[in-house]
């Protein structure tokens, strides 16, 4: 009937059409659909539809609209997350486009820069008057600053600098109700979710006791602090969407050295590492037998029957203390070490590392029948249990039949892991899924997590009550509860829907969701060459004709 309320929709719901506020505008070509399915872990899901908002206002829009409707959002940055937290199948909210601006204050070492401003852009404004940002993800090059506090992002440096949770003095969101608010560090919690005395001490004895955890809400920070920031960094869309950050800066050390130390043992690894730490490096990264295996066509010139070389990086404010300490890892590891090769400076340190740059060209260079899957990539265990932690992971992939590289951030014990399977060979997905199962019960035995940087996602959203017991998961749904209670941030993602299969939405395989060929390709070229900041609605640009 003429003017009658009508329904669109949108995952499981649909929705009357009768309205407070108005429909925002929504993407729904097909086309674009499909070019934000993937990002860079393991799943491909096509999205009901697409917004890409423009500021605050149209922010506060789209969330009004979609709390009105009961639809669903899914926050985005740049799509280079792991664990399958910015793809899903209700409306993706790509913010990686209309927030970039920034506002620095150099005479208290902070910068405000609105959630689109990358981790690149942040550095080259800081580094013209002698400051950084600390922690130095991978994928800093393209990782939003939004990206970055949704996931409580870390890096190489964070063996010393810790993840970016301790650079963050105030984000700027808006909550499920559309309201735009700023919270500061120190502010307090806001009464919005009280922890009881007997809650604090439940967390204090759950929260595994390792150097980096980034599954599930921050219940252990937030109990120390009482800060409201503690709960909502790391919390992957789920309670708000982060709008801008400010950021704490650091001045940049005056002198860098490094030295690189290859083991025959995993047992002569493991005792480094601990001693290494002690010696407050900024970076310590592993690359296993697996990764360099990899890299060894390249033309690195390593010794045979290395099992593992670490990347030691120390930073100090003179030259002389630089080289100093550098003199000290070498001394103090000479019995065990097979390989040693030091750098005095940072053009040095930048030959010493370039080993550790040909480890993402290598795997891009993988054969089509044979794909890079992050199923079991961002365990952390204990300092002490880093060389079991690598020997189970290595085992288990070899019962299984599933290749893998293994590399990470062994001055925390964190390591990530990528899955190489033959996709054509029969059972290669049973073989991941194995591989997936061992690799949490391994994560169980030794006291680890299954996440140390890169969140729960979708991937691991069932995991944190094996990790963390059924009354932590209770205080989880409640911080949902109290943030989104008709959940319409990220549903899914930390706290696990009812039907959730961590292997399910392959990007590959014969049950991979249906997408043109031409932005399968694109999102696979995206995939190799890691082009994250590349703008998703461009791939959707069909091919100019010959």
């Amino acid at each position: 009937m003429r003017g009658a309320p009508y329904a669109v929709a949108f995952g499981d719901n649909r929705v009357p059409r009768t309205l407070l506020e108005p429909k925002p505008h929504l993407l729904t070509d097909p086309r674009i659909r499909a070019a934000y399915s993937e990002g860079a872990g393991i799943h491909r899901i096509v999205p009901a539809a697409v917004a890409v908002p423009h500021g605050v206002e149209a922010l506060q829009r789209l969330v009004r609209w979609a709390a009105e409707t009961g639809t669903r959002l899914v926050p985005r940055g740049a799509g280079s997350g792991m664990a399958g937290g910015s793809v899903g199948r209700d409306v993706v909210v790509d913010m990686s486009q209309g927030f970039r601006w920034t506002a620095p204050d150099w005479s208290r070492r902070t910068l405000w820069a609105g959630a689109s401003v990358t981790w690149a852009a942040v550095t080259d404004a800081a580094r013209a008057f002698g400051l950084r940002l600390p922690p130095d993800p991978s994928s800093g090059g393209f990782a939003t600053s939004g990206g970055m506090v949704a996931t409580n992002a870390a890096g190489p440096r964070s063996v010393r600098c810790g993840s970016v949770r301790r650079w963050v003095e105030a984000i700027e969101l808006i909550g499920a109700d559309g309201e735009a608010r700023r919270v500061t560090r120190g502010a307090g919690s806001g009464d919005r979710f009280p922890l009881s005395a007997d809650q604090r001490r439940l967390v204090a004895g759950r929260f595994p006791k390792t150097r980096k955890n980034s599954a599930g809400y921050a219940l252990n920070h937030f109990a120390e602090s009482g800060d409201e920031l503690d709960l909502l960094i790391g919390s992957e869309g789920t309670l708000a969407f982060v709008t801008a950050v400010q950021w704490r800066l650091e001045p940049i050390p005056a002198d860098v050295a490094g030295v690189a130390l290859g083991f025959r043992t995993l047992e002569q690894l493991t005792e480094a590492v601990p001693y290494l730490v002690a010696l407050n490096p900024s970076a310590v990264e592993l690359l296993d037998r697996t990764l360099l295996d990899f890299i060894r066509p390249a033309g690195v010139d390593l010794p045979e029957g290395l099992e593992s070389l670490l990347l030691v990086e120390f930073e100090r404010e003179t030259q002389a203390a630089a080289r100093g300490v550098v003199g000290d890892a070498v001394r103090g590891l000479a019995a065990s070490t097979a390989h040693v090769a030091t750098a005095v400076d940072r053009a040095g340190l930048e030959r010493l590392w370039a080993v550790r740059r040909l480890a993402s060209p290598a795997l891009a260079r993988l054969p089509d029948t044979q794909r890079s899957l992050q199923v079991v990539e961002d365990g952390c265990v204990p300092l002490e249990r880093l060389g079991a932690y690598v020997a189970g992971i290595r085992a288990a992939a070899e019962r299984h039949g599933i290749p893998v590289a293994v590399f990470g951030h062994a001055g925390d014990g964190h390591v990530h892991v990528n899955a190489l399977p033959d996709v054509t060979r029969p059972g290669w997905s049973d073989g991941l899924a194995a591989l997936y199962r061992d690799a949490v019960e391994l994560l169980l035995r030794l006291g680890g997590t299954p996440s140390g940087e890169h969140g729960v996602g979708r991937l691991r959203a069932g995991l944190p009550e094996r990790f963390y017991g059924p009354e932590v998961a209770a205080l989880f749904r409640g911080v949902k509860r109290a943030y989104d209670a008709r959940s319409i941030f990220n549903p899914g993602v930390i706290i696990p829907s009812a039907d959730w299969a961590p292997l399910a939405d392959l990007k590959v395989g014969p049950a991979a969701a249906a997408i043109p060929d031409d932005i399968a390709a694109r999102l696979r070229e995206v995939e190799r060459t890691a082009g994250w900041a590349i703008p998703k609605v461009d791939l959707a640009t069909p091919s100019p004709g010959p």
